[in-house]
Order: structure tokens, then sequence, then C-alpha cells
């Protein structure tokens, strides 16, 4: 295992229950049983707040903490853009990434396909949440 996934999964400052959150959703894996709730609050169809419940391993783990970390303060217009983005990053060999999403790149890649799911199961959440 890649000591840079236990690395940032361990950031879990975000890893919390919003009180009074505007969007929610509960999801879970079907092929390993990860669970996640992810809560957010949206103002101006902009992002001020996500928390995140998880049961889980460390690939998703990572995942919803990094996508904790850089949602906030972005639109709403941003996060269906980059949610879709994910899905590709297994099939392709270069796509062109706003530099602002980069560090996805670092656990989202050929490399961990065997964990594709795992590291998409916060990606579909919000975008569950979000209704995109």
């Amino acid at each position: 295992m890649d000591l840079r996934i236990l690395e940032i999964a361990s950031n879990t400052e975000n890893h919390k229950k919003l009180k009074d959150y505007t969007h929610q959703s509960k999801n879970k894996n079907p092929l390993c049983g990860d669970e996640m709730e992810i809560s957010l609050i949206v103002k101006n169809n902009i992002i001020i707040d996500m928390g995140y419940q998880c049961k889980s391993c460390v690939y998703c783990q990572a995942s919803v903490s990094m996508l904790s970390q850089k949602i906030k303060n972005k639109k709403l217009s941003e996060i269906k853009s980059l949610t879709s983005l994910m899905e590709n990053l297994f099939k392709e060999t270069e796509i062109k990434i706003d530099t602002k999403w980069q560090s996805f790149k670092e656990i989202i890649n050929k490399n961990n396909i065997s964990r594709k799911e795992c590291l998409l199961l916060p990606f579909r959440t919000i975008s569950k949440a979000l209704k995109f």
C-alpha cells in the first residue's frame, strides 16, 4: 500500500456530521461494503462546508478526505465537472485536468484501478447529494 494513501486518509478534519446541512446523501459500495455519508452546506450555488462519516477502507477514506478539503468555496458547476472527470482518470492516459484538481491524480489513477470503486464512492455520494 502506498504510504501517501495513509497520509491523506489520516487527515480527518472534515470527519464530522454537519448540523443544518442543506444536502445529504448516503451511499454504499456493493462490491466491498464500504459505507459513506456526506453532508453539505450550500449557499448561492457554492459549497460552504462538507462533513463526512464512513465505515470504509483506507482508499475510500483518503478519497473523501481529499475531496472534503478541495471542494469548499467551489461552485456547484465546478463540482459537477470534477465528479465526471474522476470517472475518466482510470480510463484515459492523458486527461487535461484543472490545476486545482491535480492532487487527485496522486490516488485516482491506473495504479489503483483495483480500488476504483472505493476511490470513487465519495464522488458518487456527493453527486447523489447534489442530484447531478
